[in-house]
C-alpha cells in the first residue's frame, strides 16, 4: 500500500488553499506556481474536490477556489477519497478473494490495517494540518507578503 502523488498533491493543495482563503478565492496558478504541481493536474484534481463539496469555484475577475466546509468539517480522507484514490492494504478491495478466489492467510491482518488507516485518516482534518508548526509559520510568512502587497511598498522586502 502506498499513497500516490494524485493524494499528496490533493492534501498539499488543500493545505495551500486554506492558508491563503482568508484573502478571497485562490486561484489554482497560484497553487501550482508555490506548490510546484501541473496546472493542468490541479484542475483534473480541483475538479473531483468541487463535485464532492470540499471545494467551491468562485467565477469571474478575482476568481479561484474557496472552501465549501470548514477546515475542521474536512478530513484527509474526505480529501484523498474525493480524488479516487485507493487506500487498500489489500489489493483486492477487502473482499475475500485474495489468491484463486479463496481468502488468504494474511486476509484479516490486511484489513485491520486498512481499517486502522481509515480511522487515523478520518482523524485528521484539514485544519489539524494547517496548524502544524511548519505549516502556521508558512501561514505567518504569507499574511506578512499579502499586507506587504497591498500597501505598495517597492522598498521593502520579506526574508523567509
Amino acid at each position: 500500500m502506498r499513497l500516490t502523488t494524485k493524494g499528496r498533491f490533493a492534501v498539499t493543495a488543500m493545505i495551500d488553499l486554506a492558508q491563503r482563503q482568508a484573502n478571497g478565492p485562490v486561484t489554482l496558478a497560484g497553487i501550482s506556481e508555490r506548490q510546484k504541481i501541473s496546472l493542468s493536474y490541479l484542475e483534473q484534481l480541483f475538479g473531483k474536490l468541487r463535485r464532492h463539496k470540499i471545494v467551491a469555484s468562485v467565477r469571474g475577475p478575482g476568481g479561484g477556489y474557496r472552501l465549501a466546509r470548514g477546515m475542521n468539517e474536512v478530513t484527509v480522507a474526505d480529501i484523498i477519497s474525493a480524488v479516487d484514490e485507493p487506500l487498500d492494504a489489500t489489493n483486492y478491495g477487502g473482499r475475500e478473494n485474495c489468491a484463486d478466489d479463496q481468502r488468504c492467510m494474511t486476509h484479516d491482518f490486511w484489513t485491520n490495517l486498512n481499517k486502522r488507516m481509515h480511522e487515523y485518516l478520518v482523524s485528521v482534518s484539514l485544519h489539524d494540518l494547517v496548524m502544524q508548526p511548519k505549516a502556521r509559520a508558512l501561514a505567518a510568512t504569507v499574511a506578512v507578503d499579502d499586507r506587504l502587497r497591498g500597501s505598495r511598498r517597492d522598498n521593502l522586502a520579506v526574508s523567509a
